[in-house]
């Protein structure tokens, strides 16, 4: 009987692991990710999407900003960010394999006063979103979100949000020419050196010339505050 028990009890712990594994696998839900650029004068860089569970944190406030949301924020290149959000998640073949997390990237640029929308889908029952894309007419600036819990949006609900925006802290905020990669000034993008804070900071806006900064490349037309940018997620099965 002692020995049947403890068939029973191993079996009853592998169906329950079952259980939790396909459940995750197959409790698949749809989202469409659509940013509005705010702004006058900043066209942002393609969006870099992130659905994932607690366990990935793509920046913190007054930390050290990684390598690929170094490379987003002063070129708007987002290839890494995204491939970092994949390495820094634990298990990543058992998540990618039953749909713990996803990643995407939009398509190109979203111009002042316009949007941009993209779908993506991710299993589980813990689903937060991040989110960064690069005003591309300053230094290392860029608009996100870190780990907003969309988890109990139901189909055909929505959530907004104001994106804030952030300073990266990698290169100096100098507004010149040479350093500014966007239409603004079409100057380097990303440089591997960090001549600034070095760590991540709500961004202070832009001087610009009219100001009375010569050296700058921007006008008043390139200003923004926060908000410079709505984020809407619909659930869309």
């Amino acid at each position: 009987m002692r020995y049947c028990m403890g068939i029973l009890k191993g079996s009853c712990a592998v169906f329950a692991a079952a259980f939790l594994i396909t459940g995750c696998h197959h409790d698949t839900r749809n989202y469409e990710v659509e940013v509005v650029n705010l702004t006058q004068n900043q066209p942002f860089s393609p969006l870099a999407v992130v659905l994932h569970d607690s366990g990935y944190a793509p920046w913190t406030i007054g930390s050290t900003a990684s390598q690929g949301l170094e490379l987003l924020s002063e070129s708007g290149d987002n290839s890494q960010f995204l491939d970092e959000a994949a390495e820094n998640l634990s298990r990543e073949a058992l998540i990618n394999a039953h749909g713990r997390m996803s990643r995407v990237s939009g398509e190109g640029l979203i111009l002042p006063g316009e949007s941009e929308a993209v779908q993506t889908s991710v299993g589980g029952y813990e689903i937060l979103l991040s989110l960064a894309t690069m005003l591309v007419n300053t230094n290392d600036g860029y608009a996100g979100v870190e780990a907003f819990d969309i988890s109990d949006l139901e189909v055909g609900e929505e959530m907004t949000r104001f994106l804030t925006m952030y300073d990266a802290g990698t290169e100096g905020n100098s507004e010149l020419a040479s350093s500014i990669p966007g239409p603004a000034a079409g100057g380097e993008g990303f440089n591997v050196a960090r001549d600034d804070v070095n760590y991540v900071a709500h961004h202070p806006g832009v001087v610009s010339s009219v100001d009375g900064y010569t050296d700058s490349a921007l006008d008043q037309s390139h200003r923004f505050d926060n908000p410079a940018a709505l984020l809407v997620v619909r659930r869309i099965e």
